[in-house]
């Protein structure tokens, strides 16, 4: 079918009709391997540099793309770009919205740069796909129009996303969103910066003025099903989630919320072990003491999603659980972790020898060659990037749940600071914490960004992501969605809540491993409660209550591991002067949501919360399965 027939097919607006007839070239892709074909300007061609010439006659040069044996490679000349900037996104239309609106940050109306935009693109070679947003049927038709030339954004954009080819279709394609991207205004008109404009008018426009795909190609995404999501009464949650199956054949699915940076995607991978096989779950930044843990065997792992949970209604059933399926049709894995070879054997076989062609991002290739996730480019000299990335088709992963699942046990993660006398900070958090609904609640409207985020530009100090952790993508307003997250924890009464962190536990350093041993620890419990000797009130209530005793696989977990206070390093008054910290960043964050359209029961949370409430006082707000 040629492209006019496809372009037939497509509802779309005479002013886009114009730019498309208007273009040099139209390539349209009806498949992967079509998008694969014009990363390097194509399929006969190794490699490329992808680059842009501005109205001054100056040349750009802003991506290196090879092709390697296990896909294709595209590395950043800035190492501004090879992070997401929290900042980028921008409002270009009046409906209501809590975000930068582009007239004030800009100080005029985006209409000017629309055209200019599409005037760019109408003298372009270009090359579109289509493809559904979420699971299909869900959240609606897309189109993603790009410059030919950035054929690896439009590959990364089309495994994520996943392509349709419209020649198969019985019926019309209707987009309700489309994707504009135009790199070289991030030169012209925003003096480098990544910008992505949201314009919600009867069809969701995003414009992406930048080649990093995380802004646009997949949170950007993301921000269109959030705002459908506002507009139709349901979330898609910022979530990983994963079945996991004891050695004794229980089941239990736990789904894992928290900013970037929080361990999501860890949670779905097995426990880092040693070159001998054990667990290291722990080293004393002081004294360089060593914590190991034998244990034989983990936990199997059924990965259901990566990053974004779609919670549709289509999807629930009335049995006090929220069920979810995956809202990506592939993974965007950060693996910065991966240092060396077998750290994560599962992971390292899948993207040495894939079934098919993967998306690298920041890891050091050379044409022909094989990418290696643990080959991180530098950023300087002796510097490695903090963000390298890897595009995995969820239908590579192995065990992959491909039916929607019920969740269990919902957790939060964060990046915690080592803590000690000497240096009191908010890293009290011990191996695990149990909430109540209310409290786990509280903890999704504040989302702490954490500390070392690696996966974002920013100074490393302590801030927040945002309501539901997913806010730095959403385009309306904080209180719709904290009503929306509420209803949903009233509805799931019989989902429990954790809180786990990674990185610092106290003065030792854990990396992912109470997440990973917390997993294992709760799976191989089932749905047992806890004893009432098992489980004290934190000291610190806003961490609902810590485990007293912890045993896996026979092996007891110390107390100062669960109790952070009990550590010779941080004692009692360290510990409080980091709930302190804890406390009042949370109060300057839960203020915001005092709105007059807040549901009822959340404003008595919050206030519950400014007012020193205790671990009691919120287990009254919410009907709650027995911790």
């Amino acid at each position: 079918m040629s492209n006019s027939s496809i372009l037939e097919k497509i509802s779309l607006s005479d002013e886009l009709r114009t730019v498309l007839d208007k273009a040099p070239s139209v390539t349209f892709a009806s498949k992967i391997k079509d998008l694969e074909h014009l990363t390097c300007g194509g399929k006969e061609n190794q490699s490329m540099t992808v680059s842009y010439t501005l109205p001054d006659g100056s040349v750009r040069e802003e991506v290196d793309v090879v092709r390697i044996k296990n896909g294709i490679s595209a590395n950043y000349r800035e190492t501004y770009m090879r992070r997401r900037d929290p900042d980028c996104m921008v409002i270009a239309d009046d409906k209501l919205s809590d975000k930068t609106l582009y007239s004030d940050r800009f100080g005029k109306p985006f209409q000017g740069l629309r055209e200019e935009t599409f005037e760019w693109l109408s003298n372009q070679d270009l090359a579109l796909f289509a493809f559904e947003m979420g699971q299909s049927g869900m959240a609606g038709d897309a189109l993603a129009i790009c410059p030919a030339n950035a054929g690896f954004f439009a590959f990364g954009l089309g495994l994520l996303q996943g392509v349709i080819d419209i020649e198969k279709l019985d019926r019309e394609f209707a987009p309700n969103m489309i994707i504009y991207v135009a790199p070289p205004f991030r030169h012209t008109h925003f003096e480098g910066k990544q910008v992505v404009v949201h314009n919600r008018t009867a069809i969701h426009e995003i414009f992406s003025y930048n080649l990093y795909p995380g802004p646009s190609a997949k949170k950007g995404v993301y921000g269109a099903m959030i705002e459908l999501g506002e507009q139709e009464g349901w979330v898609t949650a910022h979530c990983s989630a994963v079945e996991v199956i004891t050695p004794y054949d229980n089941v239990v699915t736990f789904m894992h919320e928290g900013a970037s940076g929080g361990g999501k995607s860890e949670m779905l991978q097995q426990p880092h072990r040693t070159s001998d096989g054990r667990l290291l779950l722990g080293k004393n930044i002081l004294t360089g003491e060593r914590r190991y843990l034998e244990i034989t065997r983990t936990c199997d792992l059924h990965p259901v999603c990566d990053d974004m949970g779609l919670c549709h209604p289509d999807l629930q059933e009335d049995n006090g659980k929220l069920y979810l399926t995956d809202a990506e049709n592939a993974w965007f894995v950060r693996v910065d972790h991966i240092k060396e070879y077998g750290t994560d054997p599962d992971l390292e076989r899948l993207t040495i020898h894939p079934a098919e062609p993967l998306l690298f991002l920041n890891i050091d290739t050379i044409v022909g060659g094989t990418g290696l996730i643990w080959n991180h480019i530098e950023d300087a000299p002796g510097v490695p990037c903090p963000n390298p990335r890897v595009v995995v088709p969820r239908n590579l992963v192995q065990n992959v749940v491909k039916e929607k699942a019920q969740i269990d046990i919902r957790s939060f993660g964060v990046r915690t600071p080592p803590c000690t006398r000497e240096n009191p900070s908010y890293g009290i958090f011990g191996l695990v914490h149990i909430l109540p609904p209310a409290l786990a609640w509280l903890w999704r409207l504040v989302s702490p960004r954490g500390y070392a985020n690696p996966s974002i530009v920013g100074d490393g100090k302590m801030s927040s992501e945002g309501v539901g952790s997913y806010w730095p993508f959403s385009t309306g307003r904080k209180v719709t969605q904290a009503n929306l997250l509420l209803r949903q924890f009233q509805q799931a009464e019989s989902t429990r809540y954790i809180l786990t962190p990674n990185q610092h536990v106290g003065a030792w350093e854990t990396g992912f491993m109470p997440q990973w041993l917390v997993r294992d620890y709760l799976a191989r419990r089932g749905h047992a409660r806890f004893q009432e000797k098992q489980i004290i009130p934190s000291r610190c209530s806003l961490l609902g209550y810590s485990l007293h005793t912890m045993r896996i696989e026979g092996v007891m977990i110390p107390r100062w591991f669960l109790q952070v206070d009990t550590q010779p390093e941080v004692g009692a008054e360290a510990f409080d002067k980091g709930a302190e910290i804890l406390t009042e960043f949370f109060h300057s964050q839960i203020k915001k949501f005092l709105q007059p359209d807040l549901d009822r029961t959340g404003r008595d949370i919050i206030n519950c919360c400014l007012n020193g409430g205790s671990v009691e006082e919120y287990r009254e707000f919410m009907k709650e399965a027995d911790v």
